[in-house]
């Protein structure tokens, strides 16, 4: 499954020229889903009928996926009914995302609309909801899961509540996706906006860094902003984020060769299968390097967790290996070539056995 970066818009809260050049924007950099709010809608059926439309179809003709977050109050405003996707249809959004839950034979039924609309569940419910629907054989294609995000400081899920949540979705080969926050976005659902992340732990992240962190988790497939509007900075950086394996950020120290170099951001890296707590070994390039000499360097010092470190001509049959370390040692046979970002350390306890990774320079 084609994992894809998305974004948020609120058509009630804001300016549909700035949504429009947001969305191009945003295509510009990689971004082709949209997380669209109709829980504030009050203009009546026509008003909001158009004004929807034609901010979907424009998305549309740039390649967007658009799922549109609906509550019942919606639906006895539009005048709707559940039973009936044709509305939605007519919109040109692709999917609606549920509010609430009903007894899961409904949310089954709903999957079989004619019209094709996908349903999206709550996923931030550690809870058999999704196994209850499944058993009255829902339309699995058709059916996403989707987690909450949190306006409210302090109030978004804890990691391993999130696992939780999500590994229900993803045994079952659920779509999933989850947000994260703009640091400079202003506009969300609610009057309270103090960032519209699904994890708590994201709420001061930049957007790319927890973006790394929930791909990384392999639990989520679309990583979506939850706050209106990201800038292009957040959107390029997000858009260059590797989504199928970690790609972490080093910053060089400052007699770094250039052997060192290629041997960190050529190779393509993974970690061994027989795995240690002191360090992630990367150990293909020691042999891929086995004829380039390595002078000693930065090799007097205690190396702390996320130190990058490669072996030295007095490594032996080690020499330019590459290890990432885990816990605080010290071994001059051994060069810190460079250290992840602080921020990116969170990454590291998803290097499992076997786990592929490489590294970018640090912007």
């Amino acid at each position: 499954m084609k994992r894809k970066l998305g974004i948020s818009l609120y058509p009630d809260h804001s300016n549909p020229e700035t949504d429009r050049k947001y969305l191009q924007l945003a295509k510009k950099y990689g971004f082709s889903r949209i997380f669209m709010s109709m829980l504030e809608v009050t203009d009546g059926k026509e008003a909001v009928a158009a004004k929807f439309k034609e901010l979907i179809f424009f998305a549309k003709d740039l390649g967007y996926e658009t799922i549109l977050d609906v509550a019942p109050n919606i639906f006895d405003e539009l005048g709707i009914s559940y039973d009936d996707m044709g509305f939605f249809k007519e919109l040109g959004a692709d999917g609606i995302r549920l509010d609430v839950g009903f007894d899961g034979n409904k949310e089954a039924m709903l999957t079989f609309n004619p019209e094709e609309v996908a349903i999206e569940l709550n996923m931030s419910n550690d809870v058999a909801y999704l196994d209850n629907i499944l058993t009255y054989e829902a339309n699995q294609p058709f059916l996403y899961g989707c987690h909450n995000f949190y306006p409210q400081e302090g109030t978004a899920l804890p990691y391993d509540f999130f696992e939780k949540c999500s590994l229900r979705f993803k045994r079952q080969g659920i779509r999933t996706a989850a947000f994260v926050t703009s640091q400079v976005g202003t506009i969300g659902p609610w009057d309270i906006n103090d960032g519209l992340p699904t994890l708590e732990v994201h709420r001061h992240l930049a957007p790319a860094t927890a973006a790394k962190h929930l791909f990384a988790t392999g639990l989520i497939d679309d990583v979506i902003i939850g706050n209106a509007y990201a800038s292009e900075e957040e959107l390029a950086a997000m858009g260059s984020v590797n989504r199928y394996q970690t790609q972490f950020a080093i910053e060089f120290v400052s007699d770094v060769s250039e052997v060192e170099r290629q041997i960190v951001l050529r190779a393509q890296h993974f970690r061994r299968g027989d795995i240690t707590d002191q360090v992630i070994r990367s150990t293909q390039v020691r042999k891929d390097y086995k004829n380039e000499n390595n002078p000693a360097h930065d090799n007097e010092i205690e190396f702390q967790p996320g130190d990058v470190v490669v072996g030295n001509d007095a490594f032996g049959k080690y020499k330019n290996e590459l290890q990432i370390v885990l816990t605080p040692h010290q071994d001059s046979r051994k060069n810190k070539v460079g250290t992840i970002a602080q921020e990116e350390l969170i990454l590291l306890p998803f290097i499992k056995p076997w786990s592929k990774f490489r590294f970018e320079v640090a912007k």
